[in-house]
């Protein structure tokens, strides 16, 4: 069939890579970081000039990167709310990632609609700082007059789509992306314009939700754009993962994420009901802990990296001569503990070493891990095969003690950039479904990541046990935290 391009616009870079379509292999990659200026928004980090992604873009497509290419498909930062007036210029910058100065609209929100189950009832979450949602209503409150020029509301991915094709009348944007926005629902494929009005105090217009394998259009000089998605959803795509597959990231904090049949509404507002970018639904729990964990022990320790930290904690036994750390440094959200604090349990004068304390701290991380797994898995969340993500994902202590923890085969792919490798995929399923040579349900076939594969074998009851001594410390320190 030919060739096809990925783009990914991070919040700090964009990475392109141009693929095989019928294969998936990589053949050439491109990369630029975003321009730094400080924009309009006085350099504050939440505000980000959306011109800025274009010319990075420019920058990593240089060099003739995309000659050849016949489809183009955009993986970009989720969360992204870009504002635009009637005549289609944005009406502020962009506001990114999650925006503490939205973190009291996001109280209001949750307030004016009736609390936590009235919106997982209404859209599958609950209002966060970092959702379109919320910015839309600390707009409102905040920035009154750039809140009445908006009339068109677009994220990162469907801004970028619309530029390539030359800013057309219509604007799209994907289940995946409009899933996150906090006013369309996963569960019904709609848009709710009342919680719009109920945020931004007036109606504004958006973008058509197209279908996983639908064109968003086509550039001037032929070249088919694909619908885009969300990095999330890219990265899933990218990466291959199906029914019975979750993915475990290992960040500051954690999310642990599968696909499912149907969207799931949670009351509690644990689960985050998102649309992945094949038409199934990916469910997702976050933690407010992981990699933080393991940072506060190494410094607690003495010990100047994680890779010391898991030496450390190799010298010890499974279940930690009894130490059990509920990682809660953050307060935490599953479970649902905002104010809490972490607990260390299980002091003896036998435990009291700096091994037994290293590896009490991995535990702890992968316990609170597999408590966001048991949130999926008790909603009917078929999660056989678990695929771990980020630096520490290929630290020693992590990967001895996840597979039996976790009751899974654990898959470490190598490092690679899946959000642009699954925009690409998005793009090659697109092109061939113009060209009546793919079935539009049924995305192309790709090579699967190179990776390591971990069993949890003759541990399973051991890794069993560890869990267990967590759960009963938990339920102690803070009794039924996980009922609804």
């Amino acid at each position: 069939m030919g060739i096809v391009a990925g783009l990914d616009s991070a919040p700090d870079f964009t990475r392109i890579v141009v693929c095989d379509t019928d294969t998936g292999a990589v053949l050439r990659q491109g990369y630029a970081p975003h321009p730094i200026d400080g924009g309009e928004g006085g350099g504050r980090p939440s505000d980000v000039d959306p011109q800025a992604w274009l010319l990075s873009l420019g920058e990593a497509a240089g060099g003739g990167l995309l000659e050849g290419v016949q489809a183009i498909g955009v993986s970009a930062q989720q969360n992204g709310l870009v504002p635009l007036d009637a005549q289609g210029n944005t009406v502020r910058p962009a506001m990114v990632g999650g925006d503490k100065r939205a973190q009291v609209a996001a109280a209001d929100l949750i307030d004016a609609l009736g609390g936590r189950e009235a919106w997982a009832q209404a859209v599958g979450s609950v209002p966060q700082a970092a959702q379109p949602v919320t910015k839309l209503r600390w707009l409102n409150k905040t920035e009154p007059e750039a809140a009445r020029r908006t009339s068109m509301l677009l994220q990162a991915h469907d801004w970028l789509v619309w530029q390539l094709l030359g800013r057309p009348v219509r604007r799209t944007t994907d289940r995946g992306g409009a899933s996150g926005t906090g006013y369309w629902s996963a569960a019904t494929g709609q848009y709710r314009p009342d919680l719009i009005d109920l945020a931004l105090g007036h109606q504004a217009g958006l973008p058509d939700v197209l279908g996983p394998s639908e064109a968003a259009g086509t550039t001037p000089e032929g070249l088919l754009i694909s619908a885009g998605t969300g990095e999330t959803m890219a990265a899933a795509f990218g990466l291959g993962i199906g029914l019975g597959d979750a993915v475990v990231s290992l960040g500051a904090s954690g999310s642990v994420m599968a696909v499912h049949t149907e969207a799931l509404v949670d009351s509690t507002g644990m689960i985050t009901s998102l649309a992945d970018a094949t038409g199934m639904h990916l469910p997702v729990v976050t933690t407010l802990n992981a990699v933080r964990a393991l940072r506060g022990a190494a410094e607690l320790l003495g010990v100047s990296d994680l890779e010391g930290l898991s030496d450390l904690a190799m010298k010890s036994t499974p279940g930690s001569h009894g130490l059990v750390l509920l990682p809660y440094l953050e307060g935490e959200r599953t479970p649902n503990l905002p104010h809490t604090a972490g607990t260390l349990a299980g002091l003896r004068r036998e435990s009291m070493r700096p091994e037994h304390l290293a590896r009490a701290a991995f535990e702890g991380m992968l316990c609170g891990l597999a408590d966001a797994l048991d949130v999926l898995r008790g909603r009917g969340v078929d999660v056989r095969r678990i695929f771990l993500l980020g630096q520490a994902a290929e630290l020693p202590a992590v990967q001895a003690v996840a597979p039996a923890l976790f009751g899974a085969q654990v898959v470490v792919p190598q490092p690679a950039d899946y959000a642009a490798l699954g925009a690409a995929r998005q793009a090659a399923w697109a092109l061939g479904v113009s060209q009546g040579t793919l079935d539009p349900r049924t995305p192309p076939a790709w090579q699967g990541p190179v990776a390591q594969v971990l069993e949890p074998g003759d541990e399973l009851a051991v890794g069993q046990a560890v869990r267990q001594q967590y759960v009963s410390v938990r339920e102690q320190t803070h009794p039924g935290a996980f009922r609804s």
